[in-house]
């Protein structure tokens, strides 16, 4: 991705957090890039114990398998990548200090950062890095970002610090995918069931100690192989109502906590908290399991996609803080919601694609929703559930702790699903695992095609920039003209921090990394 276009990016996004106006008396930061925290502030202090409320354990601590929010937030604390994105979404070095791409694209060579140990003590080098890709690329692993390396066709370890990946064709997103933490790399001697109960990483905190459903504690890692973390610990508390988390934090139990509900936020007021308001890459999405029932037929799914008021859930749902998003949430290559069929609501044309779908009477759709994880999506799904009524659907919705919900929409064993995913800023890390045939994750899309395919093939082949958002514009395009699912909002996080705590940033997809910068001043 050139420079320019990201620079226009994060102006966008950054755009997009000042259009807000600040709903809450206690100081907002609307730049969207910080807190009352901004990166290496001079006057926070090494030390300290931080306590961050959350809503939900993590249901994980094996980072190939984390999709919960919580799981993903506190291990990519642990946990070291190839790749790394900084605070703006560019790729900067990671465990790889350095890499090459041949001219034909096909091969890349990683120089590895050296002196890196894991927290047990044990060296970093090639062989870790070999163990984990073929461990994550075999399907055996259930491995929920196998798709990054669909392309890769061989990996070699030359020498201790040096990594060379041969790929079947080039791959522009390769770079930006190998950053999350489910591209962690393990240590060769670990095994799924050990760091289940204790996570063994190269990153700038170590797990310390969990109490189930009560805590997770990290303590800094002085063998950090970068600048290390000024606190000395990190408690994950969990707090199941965030309004008890707002509490917390007013009587000083709580010093930082992330909210997705702007009521919440609202409600976060006193002289020593701080709110950031930080747009997101996220996205709330009713997800459609075109395998299943009436949902196999187009028209069904048309039928719900033009029933939809999108503005009328995130109003409802997030007090409208928060814009109506297509497939594609990455500033860079933003799907246009107004190219949809039906992108206003259209209950005449939801009624003939009934009609033509041989369900005049409607349907029902038996809907999963997750409790916990975020705050919205009980109000969404009520929402969508008095909408779809109105053209004889009836959606019937389940609401399981965020476990369970992982649970079966991993299995895909639902009709629908309300959910927040993850964004990122590469499209095909976003999507290719969902929406190609062969993607790790297209079970639980529950919808692929030949002309998807060779779009997302395209899409990583291409190298121009101008080309590669043509290519992910049809992508978007031919996803909602075939209702894949029906996507609904991109929100804001809201970041609650007390005064004393600075150097933490916010980012747009939701990494907590910067706890890495973070310190109390006094």
């Amino acid at each position: 991705m050139s420079n320019g276009l990201r620079t226009t990016a994060i102006g966008a996004v950054v755009a997009m957090s000042l259009t807000l106006a600040a709903c809450s008396d206690a100081p907002r930061d609307e730049t969207g890039s910080g807190g009352g925290s901004d990166a290496g502030t001079a006057d926070a202090q090494a030390g300290g114990d931080l306590v961050i409320g959350a809503t939900s354990d993590p249901d994980t601590l094996f980072p190939w398998r984390a999709t919960q929010f919580q799981a993903v937030q506190l291990l990519g604390n642990v946990y070291g990548t190839l790749t790394e994105l900084d605070e703006n979404l560019e790729v900067v070095p990671g465990l790889a200090e350095s890499w090459e791409v041949s001219p034909d694209g096909l091969t890349v060579t990683f120089q590895l950062r050296e002196g890196v140990t894991f927290a047990d003590g044990s060296a970093f080098d090639s062989a870790d890095v070999v163990y984990s890709l073929e461990a994550i690329r075999d399907e055996a692993t259930a491995a929920v970002a196998a798709s990054t390396l669909a392309r890769v066709s061989a990996v070699a370890a030359p020498d201790p610090s040096t990594v060379e990946l041969t790929l079947s064709t080039p791959d522009s997103g390769l770079f930006a995918n190998l950053s999350t933490v489910n591209m962690a790399i393990l240590s060769s001697d670990d095994t799924e069931e050990a760091l289940n109960t204790q996570p063994n990483g190269t990153g700038p905190f170590t797990f310390q100690a969990r109490v189930p459903n009560q805590s997770v504690t990290l303590a800094r890692n002085d063998a950090y192989w970068g600048e290390p973390a000024l606190l000395d610990t990190v408690e994950f508390r969990v707090i199941p109502d965030e309004s008890s988390i707002v509490s917390a934090m007013q009587s000083g139990n709580v010093q930082m906590a992330v909210f997705d509900d702007p009521l919440v936020a609202d409600t976060a007021t006193g002289p020593d908290l701080t709110v950031a308001e930080t747009p997101q890459l996220s996205y709330h999405v009713l997800q459609l399991n075109a395998r299943r029932g009436p949902l196999a037929d187009v028209n069904a799914r048309l039928a719900i996609q033009c029933a939809i008021d999108r503005q009328q859930v995130l109003d409802t749902a997030a007090l409208g803080e928060g814009e109506v998003t297509g497939p594609i949430t990455s500033p860079a290559y933003k799907s246009d919601p107004d190219a949809r069929p039906c992108p206003t609501r259209d209950l005449d044309q939801a009624r003939e694609y009934l009609a033509d779908a041989g369900l005049a009477d409607g349907f029902a759709l038996d809907t999963i929703v997750s409790q916990g994880e975020y705050a919205t999506s009980v109000n969404e799904a009520q929402n969508l559930q008095a909408q779809l009524a109105e053209v004889g659907i009836e959606l019937t919705f389940t609401p399981l702790e965020s476990g369970a919900y992982v649970d079966r929409w991993i299995a895909a064993d639902f009709d629908a699903a309300v959910a927040l995913n993850g964004g990122r800023p590469e499209p095909d890390g976003m999507y290719g695992r969902y929406f190609t045939s062969d993607g790790n994750l297209n079970q639980v899309a529950g919808y692929s095609s030949p002309e998807l395919d060779d779009l997302f093939a395209q899409g990583l082949q291409a190298t121009d920039e101008g080309k590669r958002k043509e290519i992910y514009d049809q992508v978007a395009r031919h996803l909602e003209d075939n209702a894949a699912w029906v996507w609904l909002f991109t929100s804001y996080t809201y970041t609650v921090t007390t005064n004393t705590l600075q150097g933490f940033v916010p980012m747009a997809n939701g990494s907590l990394q910067y706890l890495r910068t973070a310190g109390f001043t006094g």
